[in-house]
């Protein structure tokens, strides 16, 4: 006996870049790498207020929300950027972001529920995978 075809959700993930920081070639990088991957990807463009990303995550109906610093704003940005999606009904859609974060803002920025953070040499497979470990489960429960 064969089990039926399992439909497999195809994940939405925002890719942001927050804030004054004109350097997007890291952001476009990863957001063609989820694209080519199989996932619906939202690019919102530079200078993007928190505000603005999160109206976007809403409107599009995204599973994540990667944002790309590379100002060192990162501990006012994330959390501004997090705030509005809970202000929007939207505090349980995973943030994730990548760029110049220096070591010891990492456990800041996890205790206010960052989900991951991106530095510098990481692959964008070891992205993709990290997407299909923990978005993609927490997003299928969201069906």
């Amino acid at each position: 006996m064969t089990s039926p075809a399992r439909t497999v959700k195809k994940l939405r993930i925002l890719v942001g870049k927050p804030g004054l920081d004109g350097h997007d070639r890291g952001a476009k990088v990863v957001a063609r790498a989820l694209s080519d991957a199989g996932y619906e990807v939202v690019y919102t463009g530079l200078h993007q207020t928190p505000e603005m990303i999160a109206a976007t995550a809403v409107q599009e109906d995204v599973d994540a929300v990667g944002l790309s610093i590379m100002s060192g704003a990162h501990l006012t940005l994330f959390p501004a950027v997090m705030a509005a999606l809970r202000e929007r009904g939207a505090g349980d859609v995973l943030v994730f972001g990548g760029g110049i974060v220096p070591d010891d803002d990492l456990p800041v920025l996890a205790a206010q529920g960052v989900a991951a953070i991106f530095k510098p040499g990481t692959t964008t497979q070891e992205i993709v995978e990290w997407v299909e470990r923990v978005v993609r489960p927490r997003a299928e429960a969201r069906v």
